[in-house]
């Protein structure tokens, strides 16, 4: 038997945008744990802004688990917050989200990295020069020394951890990185992004950085991009049989419930839909073809194949919750009917 080192990770009660938090249980086990072995666990939710000091009792219920690269016998533990009665929390989204395992996720995470409240690279006062050489920029001038380690280390420990991470790079703005996690079904893909959201925070404090995910960080009046988090989707329907009669159904319902996208798509996301920066305004729903300042993208690839693919929606921020974004979606495309299976012809007698 060995002695395992458990962190249990949870989304606390704040609003409007909960923050990870996290605890390490120590227990024994002959090997790697599953899921199924993990207990629950409890925390004061008093401390949490879950529960109120008089009865503060919230209890950890173990949902995926991750090895842990940064510790020996290390288990990663991400964990839905329920009652004591066994019934979710209210804060808890991930329990009453849509799922569908034939739904295909990629998260685009965008961040900016801090220091000294101001993002990695900035000079003391002012700004360093403009936008323009920084996305998927090489070279000390744009992307510094400090930042280059942390992704490249944050892409290792997502890998080792088993976080399906496909890539980095830096982006349009000084200090501005972005990372992206792929997932089948929207519980498991949204569980990978916030373990590698986890993983970069906790990264960052050897480093004595902060992992800023507001959407418009140095505010919307200024010449400098914000943070989204690009959302590609798609359906077992979509992959398999698309078509362009049910592509239009289907961004004639995006349009139609545009309120309710944004309204779980990330807050203060007025500052960074203002139709500039690669961006839509926030009052709109348009898409196009490889249109990165539209609602939603829509690849090439897709309209050559038939329209059959992925499609990018444009519009979540970086702080959004992706247990919320994928749910919407999902929700969205559940309001398309699918068309009716051609009638089989009679064969001949």
């Amino acid at each position: 038997m060995a002695k395992y080192k458990l962190e249990y990770i949870w989304l606390d009660g704040y609003e409007p945008v909960p923050n990870l938090r996290g605890k390490t249980q120590v227990k024994e086990f002959a090997k790697f744990p599953k899921l199924e072995e993990l207990p629950l666990w409890g925390f004061d939710g008093s401390s949490t802004r879950q529960a109120e000091g008089r009865s503060s009792d919230c209890i950890l219920k173990p949902v995926a688990v991750y090895p842990d690269p940064t510790k020996k016998n290390g288990v990663l533990v991400l964990s839905e917050v329920m009652l004591p009665d066994g019934t979710p929390h209210p804060t808890n989204a991930r329990a009453t989200i849509l799922d569908d395992p034939g739904a295909w996720f990629g998260f685009e995470q965008e961040y900016f990295l801090y220091q000294d409240g101001k993002p990695l690279g900035f000079p003391e006062s002012g700004f360093p020069y403009p936008q323009g050489e920084y996305y998927t920029g090489v070279g000390y001038k744009n992307v510094g020394d400090l930042a280059r380690e942390i992704v490249d280390t944050h892409l290792d420990l997502c890998l080792d951890a088993g976080i399906n991470h496909e890539g980095i790079n830096a982006e349009v703005a000084k200090g501005q990185w972005e990372f992206q996690v792929f997932g089948k079904g929207s519980k498991s893909a949204a569980d990978q992004v916030w373990v590698a959201r986890y993983l970069l925070i906790r990264l960052c404090e050897k480093y004595q950085v902060d992992v800023n995910f507001h959407c418009k960080p140095l505010g919307k009046d200024v010449d400098w991009n914000g943070s989204g988090m690009h959302s590609n989707f798609s359906t077992t329907h979509m992959r398999e049989v698309g078509g362009k009669e049910y592509f239009e159904s289907l961004m004639a319902a995006f349009d139609k419930y545009k309120n309710e996208h944004i309204a779980v798509y990330g807050p203060d996301n007025h500052l960074r839909l203002t139709g500039l920066h690669e961006t839509q305004s926030i009052d709109k729903f348009n898409y196009g073809i490889a249109n990165r300042g539209a609602s939603i993208r829509v690849p090439h690839s897709f309209v050559n194949n038939g329209y059959k693919g992925y499609l990018e929606d444009r519009r979540p921020n970086s702080q959004g919750d992706p247990y919320k974004i994928a749910s919407r979606i999902l929700q969205t495309i559940a309001t398309v009917p699918l068309p009716a299976a051609p009638a089989k012809k009679a064969g001949k007698k």
